[in-house]
């Protein structure tokens, strides 16, 4: 090999050395891909829990509870939802009806002085659609803890169009879900059917990213 071309291997190598480190150094400056999540606060302003139960088959009780609040993690680049936490305060339940509303709040159904909350946690969600998610978690009512799926959709995203200067980025969902109330042990009026076992949720929120 001739002294030139023993230079222009010389080089060559170098170049390619070089290559290899700027590519290593640029490789480590991005560090992994990882989901961004940003933490989320469920506007109570702006929070409905709401259920139906059949009433002797005839008509279903629309009903819904007051007092509410709750958080979760989500990444809007990856859809991935994590650390889900509604919790709900069982003796704001109001069906517009007093007698019926205080027999909820008793023992025969919420029993809200022992047990004053009802709580839905998640630690994840499956992605069914371009906006809706499959969340599988667990609800805890009456002392007892059993699997509830919600079907959600993600409805919208964005800076606040109502308010001040500093306008909040909001997120809105809409989510559907049932369970048997005898699971928890609320068993009042199942076997005769005068009220329904299956309880069916209604949940709208909109929810501001801290």
């Amino acid at each position: 090999m001739s002294l030139v071309q023993d230079r222009c291997a010389s080089a060559l190598s170098w170049w390619r050395a070089a290559g290899l480190v700027l590519l290593a150094v640029l490789l480590q400056a991005a560090g992994p891909v990882q989901a961004q999540a940003a933490r989320y606060e469920i506007d109570p302003e702006h929070l409905s829990v709401g259920f139906l139960v059949h009433h002797i088959s005839y008509a279903k009780v629309l009903g819904m509870f007051r007092a509410a609040r709750g958080s979760y993690s989500f990444d809007e680049k990856s859809a991935t939802l994590s650390d889900v936490r509604i919790e709900v305060d069982t003796a704001s339940v109001f069906t517009n009806n007093k007698k019926r509303d205080d027999h909820l709040k008793g023992a025969d159904f919420l029993n809200a002085t022992e047990f004053p909350r009802m709580v839905f946690t998640a630690n994840g969600a499956r992605r069914t659609g371009e906006r809706t998610f499959e969340i599988s978690g667990q609800l805890e009512l009456l002392g007892r803890s059993q699997p509830l799926v919600l079907q959600a959709t993600w409805n919208k995203s964005g800076e606040y169009e109502i308010g001040g200067l500093r306008k909040p980025y909001v997120m809105g969902v809409s989510a559907r879900g049932s369970f048997k109330r005898s699971a928890y042990g609320m068993k009042y009026a199942v076997d005769n059917g005068w009220v329904g076992d299956e309880v069916a949720l209604i949940i709208e929120f909109e929810a501001r990213r801290q």
